[in-house]
């Protein structure tokens, strides 16, 4: 199995190294990190630098497809290049799945109409905007199309997929390699949006 994850200019860097790494660790799968041409792709901090192998015309019909969100997510809604490969390799891709505001990249593509669909709590009520019903979970399944929240939800969203195209003992062998067990030393709180959010500036 052939998974592709595109990476455009500041992308979150968790958003993709989160599902990468559970699925590289998966036996039988290869992942490929692609871009618009083979190169350095640099994360929305402006500190971390990935390297797309491969471009979008090397890799048009992967297995899978995972869009990652970031900063630079409402400026790559314009990267006709890129919003076209999603909606191409879509067409005979096994699933297409998306981290955090990468789902606004499938809305952008038409694949969002009339499914459920989760983003970043700060953009959720955009996805509207693309036909799709936006829904707070953390991990939603939509026949081929699965989308996860916030960044970390990445992670989940990957071994949700994992349980799905290989079985669920792979998945969590995969889940134990990587010591996967979130404890957080803080619960959410809505109360701390707006400074939040500033950090995102």
């Amino acid at each position: 199995m052939h998974v592709a994850i595109p990476l455009y200019p500041r992308f979150t860097a968790l958003d993709a190294v989160g599902p990468y790494t559970v699925l590289a660790y998966a036996p039988g799968i290869t992942v490929t990190f692609v871009a618009a041409e083979p190169g350095p792709v640099t994360d929305d901090r402006g500190t971390l630098t990935l390297t797309a192998t491969a471009g979008y015309a090397d890799l048009p019909r992967p297995d899978v497809i995972v869009v990652p969100g970031g900063a630079g997510t409402l400026d790559a809604l314009d990267d006709q290049a890129l919003v076209d490969w999603i909606r191409t390799a879509h067409e005979s891709a096994e699933w297409t799945t998306s981290v955090c505001t990468g789902s606004l990249l499938l809305g952008a593509a038409g694949l969002l109409k009339g499914l459920k669909a989760t983003t970043h709590w700060a953009l959720l009520d955009h996805l509207a905007t693309y036909g799709a019903e936006p829904v707070r979970e953390r991990t939603v399944v939509q026949g081929r199309i699965v989308t996860a929240a916030g960044v970390s939800a990445g992670i989940d969203m990957a071994l949700t997929l994992l349980a799905r195209t290989a079985d669920e003992e792979t998945a969590r062998a995969v889940q134990l390699v990587i010591e996967y067990d979130p404890q957080p030393p803080f619960q959410m709180d809505p109360a701390l949006a707006d400074r939040a959010l500033s950090l995102l500036a």
